[in-house]
């Protein structure tokens, strides 16, 4: 049975930082698509951080530059490292895993999806 469990979040000032974690287990991890998702209140679910392809990674144009993503294919985990927290990056953050159609990655609410971790980040 795939799992998929977010930790990390919290609450901090504008400019602070958190490390996210997702861990993974139930399935063959390095053979995933994976990502990073948040959903703030009222408004829809957008894309973080998520590979695209192989060796491939895109990232929300509001997150560029602050967030960084990165898996440890040995420990079955994914992390987003965020830096320079803004108000607007409050939000539940999801981490999913994808499939992938011709080599490049999908994510849709069929996929697999951990709970959520929340992040509140004040003036």
């Amino acid at each position: 049975q795939v799992q998929l469990v977010e930790s990390g979040g919290g609450s901090v000032q504008a400019g602070g930082s958190l490390t996210l974690s997702c861990a993974a287990s139930g399935y063959t991890f390095s053979s995933y698509c994976m990502g990073w998702f948040r959903q703030a209140p009222g408004k829809a679910r957008e894309r973080v951080a998520t590979i695209i392809s192989d060796g491939s990674t895109r990232y929300a144009d509001s997150v560029k530059g602050r967030f960084t993503f990165s898996r440890d294919n040995a420990k079955n985990t994914l992390y987003l490292q965020m830096n320079s927290l803004k108000p607007e990056d409050t939000a539940m953050y999801y981490c999913a895993a994808g499939g992938s159609s011709g080599g490049f990655c999908y994510y849709t609410a069929a996929n697999y999806w951990g709970q959520g971790t929340q992040v509140t980040v004040s003036s």
